[in-house]
């Protein structure tokens, strides 16, 4: 499996050009960034040129201060969302990613779960037939550190996933929100298995460098390489150190079992 550097968070103390530097010096070949709207489309399309990295999957915006979190699951916001979607959209085109996470905002109390979840159906299939190139995720987010997230067990979103079959939108699946659920990943992963594009890692609860002892998470990436998941492995955590190269090590139990490699 290759891993993915999530530079938003495993490089989150440096400034973007130089956290796409430090990925490459590590020995990553593909990245994610959670919010590149910062500059335009072309800039990091040309950053990563420079790099030699890869971009495989980038978050939609989210709209200050009310929707931080995300827009598509927000019946007051279609036209907001829209053109969210078309700003992702336009980094995907620049960069060559063809993975969105489709970030789908708060739970309201002015309007019913079933309202939100009419209007995310909506949201993507509007998505997919506007950008037919692009594979959405969806990922649940634990309620510890997001609370009050439209979804956040993964059951809940392959209730979504099932009303949208044949649409190339699936399970962002993350060992660390599925651990702070107090839920099993190799359970949850064989649950799930069918609607699974992408996997996360993070140590809980602090969100570091993940300890593959601890809350089945070498189980997890032996189940992975069982179901012969081809996909990426982001990490997505904040080194302890502050410093991405001083925690690496962690993943030498897993490289050793030819689980993981950079490139």
């Amino acid at each position: 499996m290759l891993l993915a550097a999530n530079i938003s968070l495993l490089y989150n103390s440096l400034s973007i050009d130089k956290s796409l530097n430090a990925a490459a010096q590590d020995g990553f070949s593909w990245i994610e960034i959670l919010a590149p709207y910062e500059h335009a489309p072309q800039w990091y399309a040309d950053q990563l040129a420079q790099t030699g990295l890869k971009l495989s999957l980038i978050n939609t915006p989210g709209v200050q201060p009310e929707h931080p979190m995300g827009l598509a699951a927000q019946p007051d916001q279609v036209a907001t969302f829209q053109k969210s979607m078309g700003q992702a959209a336009a980094v995907c085109e620049a960069t060559g990613c063809r993975c969105v996470h489709v970030l789908a905002g708060w739970q309201r109390e002015d309007y019913s779960v079933r309202q939100q979840r009419d209007v995310l159906l909506d949201n993507l299939r509007w998505a997919h037939e506007r950008f037919p190139d692009l594979t959405l995720h969806l990922e649940g987010l634990n309620r510890y550190d997001v609370p009050n997230y439209f979804y956040y067990r993964p059951d809940q979103v392959a209730d979504v996933l099932t009303a949208l079959t044949g649409l190339p939108v699936g399970m962002q699946f993350d060992f660390y929100h599925v651990v702070r659920e107090g839920l099993a990943i190799t359970s949850q992963l064989a649950r799930h298995w069918a609607h699974v594009v992408h996997v996360q890692v993070a140590g809980a609860p602090a969100r570091h460098e993940p300890d593959t002892s601890r809350d089945g998470m070498m189980e997890g990436f032996q189940a992975l390489n069982e179901l012969d998941y081809g996909g990426l492995v982001g990490l997505e955590y904040r080194p302890a150190s502050g410093v991405a190269a001083d925690g690496l090590h962690w993943l030498e139990p897993l490289k050793q079992q030819g689980l993981v490699r950079f490139t």
